[in-house]
């Protein structure tokens, strides 16, 4: 495995590489300490996880988070000292998989690097699996593909996950909990923030009313259900 920290504190690095060596004795830890050389690192070394400080000398970690989102799927967990809602959401909106705020254990470090390492192998689906079509909306597990109106639609891991259970689910309440553990694992059972910026983020992207949603729709303090799209 190969890890890309984007980070200008060489003591937070040398922390990083430790932990993952630690648990992994064979990992490649690769570092940048501004943002351009690391957004550099993410084309040329193809990482299996990105770690990215949000306080970078150069570039904040937000701009380079947004330009890895551009051309890389690549997992990126920020790392920052700020523990605010704003600044968490702002990331995940951007297209953060998950978050840590400085200081942090190495035990929690690893536990989320795998979660979303889990998230981004992708969908458990099997060669069965037949794809559903309903209206302009087609999503085909198998080839990872999601298409509206014959258009492509570029879904994150973790966004393909959560339609996932969603649409196999039709029709039915899917708490917070159980998409929570479902998508993200045992540890997130509580993190619905996290799963309203995805579900909001999913919506935008398959283009259902956000003010009034029809086809992901919010089952006020229970959760979630989809709603098989007009015109099936």
């Amino acid at each position: 495995m190969k890890v890309l920290v984007i980070e200008d504190d060489p003591g937070i690095i040398e922390v990083v590489s430790l932990c993952f060596q630690l648990r992994w004795s064979g990992t490649i830890v690769v570092s940048a300490s501004t943002g351009n050389k690391g957004l550099e690192l993410v084309e040329t070394e193809s990482p299996d996880v990105v770690i990215l400080d949000i306080g970078l000398p150069d570039v904040d970690g937000y701009q380079i988070l947004k330009e890895i989102r551009r051309f890389s799927d690549v997992p990126v967990l920020m790392l920052t000292v700020r523990s605010e809602d704003t600044d968490i959401a702002r990331g995940l909106e951007l297209g953060a998989d998950d978050y840590i705020t400085k200081p942090f254990s190495h035990i929690e470090l690893i536990a989320r690097v795998q979660a979303v390492l889990r998230r981004a192998q992708g969908l458990p689906v099997t060669d069965e699996e037949r794809p559903f079509i309903s209206g302009k909306l087609s999503v085909d597990f198998n080839r990872n593909e999601v298409m509206l109106d014959g258009n492509l639609i570029k879904l994150t891991s973790t966004e393909r996950k959560l339609l996932y259970h969603l649409i196999r689910n039709e029709g039915r309440i899917l708490s917070h909990e159980s998409l929570l553990t479902k998508v993200w694992g045992d540890s997130y059972v509580d993190a619905r923030d996290l799963l309203r910026v995805h579900i909001q983020h999913l919506r935008q992207k398959l283009e259902d009313n956000i003010e009034s949603p029809n086809v992901i729709v919010t089952e006020h303090g229970i959760g979630y259900k989809f709603i098989r799209p007009a015109g099936s």
